[in-house]
């Protein structure tokens, strides 16, 4: 069965396996959802990820999750932006802000997968796939 959004897929994964506790998450692997973990990763929002390979040959990634000290997820909120049905687009100059500059903006650009603050100083715009804070 062929899935219309794989990006929702992957956000829906973590911010359910971060509701219940779990150390991991697997998911289906794309290259889009592994740049996307990257800058997961890089931003702070979970402790690592793996590219695994199984015996029949699929790829799936596997995110580790991130907690406080008090066992509650790094990962507060996580919002799919950009959809199949509606794309959304931000140029340069308006770059979205997340809560007030707390949470962060993941775009997808000419230049790669990226946060807003990183593709304003790239001076490119993308289309929005997420909101994390």
């Amino acid at each position: 069965m062929s899935m219309t959004d794989p990006v929702a897929d992957l956000l829906t994964r973590i911010r359910n396996a971060a509701a219940e506790k779990h150390e991991r998450v697997d998911i289906p692997a794309s290259r889009l959802k592994a740049n996307l973990v990257k800058v997961l990763k890089d931003q702070g929002y979970i402790k690592n990820f793996r590219i695994l390979r199984d015996d029949a040959g699929r790829v799936s990634l596997r995110v580790y999750l991130k907690y406080d000290d008090g066992g509650a997820s790094v990962i507060r909120g996580i919002r799919r932006i950009s959809k199949p049905g509606i794309r959304h687009y931000a140029q340069v100059a308006k770059m979205p802000k997340v809560m007030g500059g707390i949470g962060i903006s993941i775009l997808t650009t000419s230049k790669g997968v990226m946060t807003s603050q990183k593709a304003a100083q790239q001076k490119v715009g993308g289309e929005i796939l997420c909101e994390v804070w």
